[in-house]
């Protein structure tokens, strides 16, 4: 069984947030719906392997990390002032 890398562990949890925030279409129905509570969720297991994974990470894994965080930060706050 082939390993995930980090990155696309990452962009996984990434497209989780989006989709959880409404902004990607459900595959099955093609409607879109949020729910925010789990959007915060993988928001914040993303900030916990920021926090866990400091100094063993490269600098663009580390750079990804940081701007996938900022992004899904800025989106929820405007997804939950709509």
């Amino acid at each position: 069984m082939p390993s995930v890398t980090f990155p696309a562990f990452i962009m996984s949890l990434n497209t989780s947030v989006l989709y959880h925030l409404g902004e990607i279409s459900d595959p099955a129905t093609g409607k879109k719906q949020a729910d925010f509570d789990l959007a915060r969720h993988g928001i914040e297991t993303l900030m916990l392997l920021q926090e866990k994974t400091k100094g063993n990470l490269t600098s663009d894994e580390e750079g990804m990390l940081k701007g996938i965080l900022y992004d899904v930060k800025m989106r929820f706050v405007n997804a939950v002032k709509k």
